[in-house]
């Protein structure tokens, strides 16, 4: 016993928390809707907002005002990059960041592509076939989500970065060789959009084999658990018929082969059974 109450050594018996560490682990290890993972995803979520009002203001074509806008751009993809590491980090993964996280990420990507196409800075197609990507492989996501989860691919991380440099050089008011620049980057990142999007598909296809092969295959072993379980009931229920049968055999014709031998003895086999149990009562 040392003396100190609960509080000062955990919290209610709760183990004691080391200080130092990374980001002093036991403060954040709290997988609450409140926590630090969350938060940023909130805040990425807010700044969607506020990055399409500094982007399109003033006609959209003030280089100081698109300045604004890039930092915005800027914090919203190193927050993405941060809340996912440190949920996965301190195990703060929860429903909500599953879900706000991914929305969070499409809406700043897919708010950035519109508001650059409106302007004319962008092709219509890059932005279609852009957010046309990012929308099927959601939606592919959910359709083999009841048979396996689509892991993020490396490809999918670089695609990631390069589309987040590319809009990001988009929004800046750039000219000369650096306006150059970012298209052939932006083409880089189109490139890698498709390349990596027929790739999940192709996960999400042989995911839905496996999950729907192992799915037959347990369907087939219950079946035949069931009619092993029916075949052996079946064969109780035989054996049973059959010893009745036996017996119901047996008895009429013991019965009548005993009294032919009484007979054929000149004495019943009744009366010779009940005597020989009267001498053996008499004898005890």
């Amino acid at each position: 016993m040392t003396g100190a109450p609960a509080s000062a050594a955990g919290g209610s018996g709760a183990t004691p928390v080391h200080r130092g560490g990374k980001l002093g682990a036991a403060a954040v290890n709290q997988a609450g809707l409140w926590n630090i993972a969350n938060i940023l995803t909130m805040v990425r979520l807010l700044l969607v907002p506020g990055f399409v009002m500094l982007l399109l203001h003033d006609g959209g074509y003030d280089p100081v005002w698109r300045s604004f806008a890039w930092a915005a751009f800027a914090v919203a993809m190193i927050t993405d990059v941060f809340d996912g590491h440190l949920a996965r980090t301190y195990n703060l993964v929860t429903d909500f960041g599953k879900i706000a996280d991914p929305i969070a990420d499409k809406a700043i990507m897919g708010a950035a592509l519109i508001c650059l196409s409106s302007l004319g800075d962008l092709p219509w197609w890059i932005t279609g076939v852009i957010l046309f990507r990012e929308l099927g492989i959601t939606l592919m996501r959910f359709w083999v989500i009841r048979h396996s989860v689509i892991p993020a691919s490396r490809g999918g991380k670089v695609k990631t970065l390069a589309q987040g440099i590319a809009v990001g050089m988009y929004v800046l008011a750039l000219t000369g060789p650096l306006a150059t620049l970012r298209f052939w980057v932006m083409m880089a990142a189109v490139v890698l959009t498709v390349v990596t999007g027929l790739d999940y598909v192709r996960q999400a296809v042989v995911l839905r084999r496996r999950g729907l092969a192992a799915e037959r295959a347990a369907a087939m072993e219950a079946v035949a658990m069931a009619a092993d379980v029916e075949g052996a009931a079946g064969g109780q229920c035989a054996t049973d018929e059959v010893h009745g049968a036996a017996e119901g055999v047996v008895e009429p014709v013991v019965e009548p082969a005993a009294e032919s031998l009484g007979e054929q003895l000149g004495e019943p086999v009744g009366e010779r059974v009940a005597g020989g149990r009267g001498a053996t009562e008499a004898e005890r």
